[in-house]
């Protein structure tokens, strides 16, 4: 069997954790990256357990530059040599504030992780998909990087940059034969908010009160319909939306 691999950021939960397990099931070998290294153990059982694939683990923190360039190297050369595919999941988004009241620090935590860490495994990974010749890199964007809502400020500011950067990079990246594609979900019910709310579980809830959001495993299916197009086909972008959400602040929610 022809040996193929995948590189996953963000793979501790939700989106990551679903599109890893899905590229498991296809038969990828994945390297699967984020912070909690328990989480991590856990995931990389699983998957070979029960797809019989080998995955490795990266334990790094996104945001830092040398921790992600030191990892990288880490992994074996029989990977790179053989890696088809990376999702740039790990993101996340702190607070709703008003901008004047917002925390600089968490600025600081979302561009880091959101933009300079996108940034830094790309730019290793398309180094090694250029010497291999192909490759594809999808990045998880958000509804938040087409349309600015009340409280989203800097993290929707990361969005749209993804949103910049990939075009960039699909551009920049075309003469290799590399496809760029990005995810833009809107409403999916993960930690993403209990993150966002700072561990208030109950206010999280209530983001997702009335409506059925998307799932994991609905976004993991779509970047499973994206890798699977024919060689001469890249879907650049795709948004996705629960029926109930049209934009950010346009939900139809149940009473």
């Amino acid at each position: 069997m022809k040996i193929k691999t995948a590189l996953v950021t963000g793979a501790t939960s939700g989106i990551g954790r679903a599109t890893a397990l899905m590229l498991a099931r296809r038969g990828y070998n994945i390297a699967i990256t984020g912070r909690r290294l328990p989480l991590l153990q856990e995931l990389c059982n699983e998957i070979e357990k029960t797809s019989g694939v080998e995955s490795y683990i990266l334990n790094f923190d996104i945001r830092d530059k040398h921790e992600v360039f030191d990892s990288y190297d880490m992994l074996p050369e029989t990977w790179k040599k053989h890696l088809k595919i990376l999702v740039n999941n790990a993101g996340l988004a702190l607070g709703d504030d008003s901008f004047e009241m917002c925390d600089d620090e968490e600025w600081d935590q979302m561009i880091d992780t959101n933009v300079k860490g996108l940034l830094y495994m790309s730019q290793l990974v398309s180094n090694s998909m250029k010497e291999n010749g192909e490759g594809h890199i999808i990045n998880i964007s958000s509804v938040a990087g087409r349309h600015v809502y009340y409280g989203g400020n800097v993290y929707c500011a990361t969005k749209h940059a993804v949103d910049a950067i990939t075009q960039s990079m699909r551009i920049d990246l075309l003469k290799y034969g590399i496809k760029v594609s990005s995810v833009a979900p809107g409403m999916v019910n993960t930690e993403f908010s209990t993150v966002r709310y700072r561990g208030d579980v109950e206010r999280a809830r209530k983001v997702y009160k009335g409506v059925k959001p998307l799932s994991a495993d609905d976004i993991a299916s779509a970047i499973e319909f994206i890798i699977t197009r024919p060689e001469h086909v890249c879907i650049n972008d795709m948004l996705i939306m629960p029926t109930q959400q049209a934009m950010p602040y346009y939900v139809d929610r149940e009473e």
